[in-house]
């Protein structure tokens, strides 16, 4: 169909890439990081149905979070009060290696909404991670290069764990497993950082933390209540206290909630001190470059080499005149050599072919460098080839099906042409559309409640996969199970409210006039 490179669905394992990687000359992405979208990609309407916002439209009103009470076909409740439909965030750190072997060569992070911190850390983290991989290859390994040019230097230690995240699962990269679920909150926990120890009883000021790790002012703990909600407090002033080593004294910017009690697990979903850091300056990423300085029939030349193998030459019209004092001058000679500045390079090796140490203004040496790099950068322009588009095969190929459901999406014009080019005869409109008013899938996902509570007919003998039911105060879901295909379907209506938003949307007619050539 003439694509170049596809973006895989999070579901897929390391043997369904691999089977990909074999069946196609597309180069392959892969999300290694963020927030889980619990439905496959673009099938999910559960927002539109409830609340008229599309999930396919960057509006998700994200139900997967919302708290449900689950029933079987009866109307007993196994579970009650749990975020049934949220998982906990995608971290593909341990998969790095095997993903690249099978045929990834583009890592994508999920990064919407997401703050300057988050951006710095979590990159900075895979940064680190794909620089070992590429600097130390397996013995009986493939080898791999940077897509690009250039080091990153940090100015800070990447840590994963201090940045927004519901836990971490590799989701089904290594097949079908328990524990990528976050029932018990969608919201971030942060890292364990101990327990409390004594609460001060009297005046409910303060309370003491054996920590397994100094706490900072304005940092954010966290725990949870008896109810098993996830509640937590600021740190005003956090003090080291001397009656015990690894104690801190927390005095919180409130009255201690009643629900902190001695014993208490906490957690930092907050570190104040790390975020400060984030904040300023925190990485550098530089282009290598190899310098040599020779002097030639009509004064001096400057050759600088980059570390792709590309070159520039800037050349000086200067008389030769020897230098006083030999060593101070090649001394000089290299320091004003090296000074690439806030340019995207750095000094490598510099070479001097020179017959002897010559003498040479400063501002004529600047002026020499900073010519060479301008034609470098001109260079590495020049010599970068954008990667060719793939050119679809004619005639075109035809689709796997002559019919498609309101699941295609099909919602444009342009849509509807390019599935009628490959051969689709029944083309549904998309599910934003308002054409559906019965029951349907709102969500179809991999991921499966019967599973998670190990209710699964494949593992259970003499349990059949009867629906279920999702319900949230007045909203109940009905829950089938595809056990064929491993796929869970929410099913549910479109409200009737949402029904009527397209029943009462006013056409307006645009007109165009000229444009006007006076200013008001």
């Amino acid at each position: 169909m003439g694509f170049s490179q596809i973006v895989l669905a999070r579901e897929l394992s390391l043997n369904d890439v691999r089977k990909i990687a074999a069946a196609t000359s597309c180069q392959l992405e892969y999300f290694v990081h963020g927030a889980l979208c619990v439905a496959f990609s673009g099938q999910c309407y559960i927002s539109h149905a409830h609340t008229g916002r599309s999930a396919n439209r960057g509006e998700c009103s994200q139900a997967c979070r919302l708290p449900y009470d689950l029933k079987d076909k009866d109307g007993k409740t196994i579970a009650s009060n749990q975020h049934m439909l949220s998982m906990k965030d995608n971290n593909q750190s341990a998969n790095l290696r095997a993903l690249a072997a099978a045929g990834v060569s583009s890592f994508k992070i999920e990064g919407r909404y997401k703050d300057l911190s988050y951006v710095k850390n979590i990159t900075a983290h895979y940064r680190t991670l794909l620089d070992e991989i590429i600097e130390h290859p397996e013995a009986d390994g493939p080898a791999y290069r940077r897509a690009s040019s250039g080091r990153t230097t940090f100015l800070f230690t990447p840590q994963a764990d201090k940045t927004f995240n519901r836990g971490y699962t590799d989701y089904f990269a290594n097949e079908r497993r328990h524990g990528i679920e976050a029932f018990e909150s969608p919201k971030f926990i942060g890292e364990p950082i101990g327990r409390v120890k004594k609460i001060d009883t009297k005046g409910r000021k303060f309370f003491d933390v054996e920590r397994v790790a100094p706490i900072h002012n304005a940092d954010g703990l966290t725990w949870y209540n008896p109810k098993g909600e996830l509640t937590g407090l600021r740190v005003n002033r956090a003090e080291a206290e001397g009656g015990g080593e690894g104690i801190d004294r927390i005095f919180p910017s409130e009255p201690l909630p009643a629900d902190l009690v001695p014993g208490t697990s906490l957690f930092r979903n907050h570190d104040h001190a790390f975020e400060r850091a984030l904040e300023k300056k925190s990485a550098e990423r530089r282009i290598a470059v190899d310098a040599r300085f020779s002097a030639t029939a009509g004064g001096f030349a400057l050759t600088l080499r980059d570390e792709d193998g590309i070159t520039a030459t800037a050349t000086l019209a200067a008389a030769f005149e020897p230098a006083q004092h030999a060593e101070r001058a090649l001394a000089t000679l290299r320091e004003h050599l090296a000074k690439l500045g806030n340019t995207i390079f750095t000094a490598g090796d510099i070479a001097l072919d020179l017959p002897a140490a010559p003498f040479l203004p400063a501002a004529q040496l600047n002026a020499l460098r900073r010519d060479a790099v301008d034609r470098l950068e001109a260079a590495r322009l020049a010599a970068h080839a954008r990667p060719p588009r793939a050119a679809p095969v004619e005639p075109p190929v035809p689709y796997p099906q002559d019919a498609l459901s309101y699941l295609a999406n099909v919602s444009n014009h342009q849509a509807r042409a390019f599935y009628a080019k490959h051969g689709v005869k029944l083309i549904d409109a998309a599910y934003e559309a308002n054409e559906e008013r019965d029951d349907v899938s709102l969500m179809i996902t991999k991921h499966c409640l019967r599973y998670s509570f190990n209710l699964c007919p494949k593992e259970v003998k003499g349990i059949r996969p009867d629906p279920m039911q999702l319900v949230n105060g007045d909203e109940t879901l009905t829950l089938r199970f595809d056990c064929k295909r491993c796929e869970m379907h929410v099913v549910g209506a479109l409200r009737p409210h949402v029904a009527k938003m397209r029943d009462t949307v006013v056409a307006h007619k645009v007109s165009f006039v000229p444009r006007s050539t006076a200013r008001p």
